[in-house]
């Protein structure tokens, strides 16, 4: 893939913003070439001056929207105190607003299907990309294993953009909202603030049997 320097990377840039936030709001197959350029005021003929391919623009504007969500995700959740991060996380990325906001949104709920039809280049691409989203989520459960913390995220994740896609498809914003509430609920027991008092819960029982048998 080709890059230059000074104007042309800053044009390269502009474009791959612009797409980011194009894709996201009508689809991959929903743009072409010239509606991309349009975004920023160019013709077609000098797209291919900054992309070897369509495709090419298209791994890099989700690649840039994804790690631009991360980044946003770090911003909300820093300085915030350990056992409150997930269920913060949780409520800003099921707010209403993300749901309305889908080209400024999450890349996941807008493009995830989308990828699913294109090449294996772009699935890998993406799929890069995707671990490292669950890598965030995952330490957000210091206390977990690896194994243990990865799997809650990815769970998690896949909860949440499929509520949020969900709650874009359907035309009643009654349902809307139930589909976001019916998963904020679902994901508000995952912290490690609100799990601490079921594993005390558990524990106790098990202590006044010792204690029972003992007396027998």
């Amino acid at each position: 893939m080709r890059y230059v320097k000074g104007h042309g990377l800053q044009t390269r840039c502009r474009i791959v913003e612009e797409a980011s936030y194009g894709l996201r709001q009508v689809g991959v197959d929903g743009m072409s070439v010239a509606d991309l350029m349009k975004l920023v005021g160019l013709t077609h003929g000098g797209f291919y001056s900054h992309f070897e391919s369509r495709e090419a623009l298209v791994i890099e504007a989700f690649a840039s929207a994804m790690d631009r969500t991360i980044s946003q995700w770090r911003d909300h959740m820093k300085g915030m105190p350990a056992e409150q991060r997930f269920d913060a996380f949780v409520e800003a990325y099921l707010r209403p607003g993300h749901r309305d906001d889908r080209a400024r949104g999450c890349v996941l709920p807008a493009l995830g299907t989308d990828i699913a039809r294109s090449s294996q280049k772009a699935r890998r691409a993406f799929a890069r990309k995707l671990d490292e989203m669950i890598d965030v989520i995952a330490g957000l459960f210091p206390g977990k294993s690896p194994e243990q913390a990865r799997q809650i995220a990815t769970s998690a994740l896949a909860t949440m953009m499929g509520s949020i896609a969900l709650a874009r498809a359907v035309g009643d914003k009654k349902l809307s909202d139930e589909i976001l509430g019916a998963a904020r609920q679902a994901l508000g027991g995952r912290s490690a603030r609100r799990r601490a008092p079921v594993a005390s819960a558990i524990s106790r029982p098990n202590k006044t049997r010792k204690e029972t048998n003992n007396h027998d």
